[in-house]
């Protein structure tokens, strides 16, 4: 006998109830913090995880650190499990890879003891007089502008606006303001060659 959910490929009578399981040992953990339930989602989806995050690149200590923290995750957040809208296991596949990028942005982020510290050094004069010559030649440029491209380039680079902000705040159709924009960076790259 197999059970089909829409879009799923089939069940096998065997997996349908392997299924039922692990949302009984769930329910058991968001309702009693039945810890003989968690030993069993541990045991089964753990190693797997761990492999799972392995396998998506993940060095082995960083593996193992998000899949303790998926664990955890399970335990403390096991209420928010919906059978109807997804399967346990993933429900804890999901969990892993949000917690795979959240560990991977934080480890991009430096530390404050990995910031330098001080006055940077001085660049020597040669590259201070090249510095200031393209500031100068982009400066020229932007001026040479159409005043309509121009003021998008402003307002993008220099107002830190995304597209759509600038569309909101000027009324411009978006596909306007990216096409201004983009003349005026082909522009502007044409002119600084």
């Amino acid at each position: 006998m197999t059970f089909r959910k829409s879009g799923a490929k089939k069940l096998t009578a065997e997996q349908a109830t392997k299924r039922m399981a692990w949302v009984i040992q769930v329910s058991a953990v968001r309702d009693d913090k039945d810890k003989a339930a968690f030993a069993e989602l541990f045991g089964y989806f753990a190693p797997r995880v761990k492999s799972f995050l392995m396998k998506s690149g993940a060095s082995p200590d960083l593996a193992e650190e998000c899949t303790q923290e998926v664990m955890a995750t399970l335990w403390n957040k096991a209420h928010m499990f919906d059978p109807a809208k997804a399967s346990v296991s993933t429900w804890i596949f999901t969990i892993a890879r949000n917690r795979k990028i959240d560990l991977l942005r934080k480890q991009k982020r430096p530390e404050p003891e990995d910031l330098p510290w001080g006055p940077e050094p001085e660049p020597d004069q040669a590259d201070a007089m090249g510095l200031q010559q393209e500031t100068e030649q982009l400066g020229q440029a932007l001026a040479a502008l159409p005043e309509e491209q121009r003021k998008l380039i402003e307002k993008a680079y220099y107002g830190e606006l995304s597209h759509s902000e600038i569309a909101a705040e000027t009324g411009l159709p978006l596909g306007t303001i990216k096409s201004r924009i983009r003349l005026a960076l082909e522009r502007l790259r044409h002119t600084m060659k």
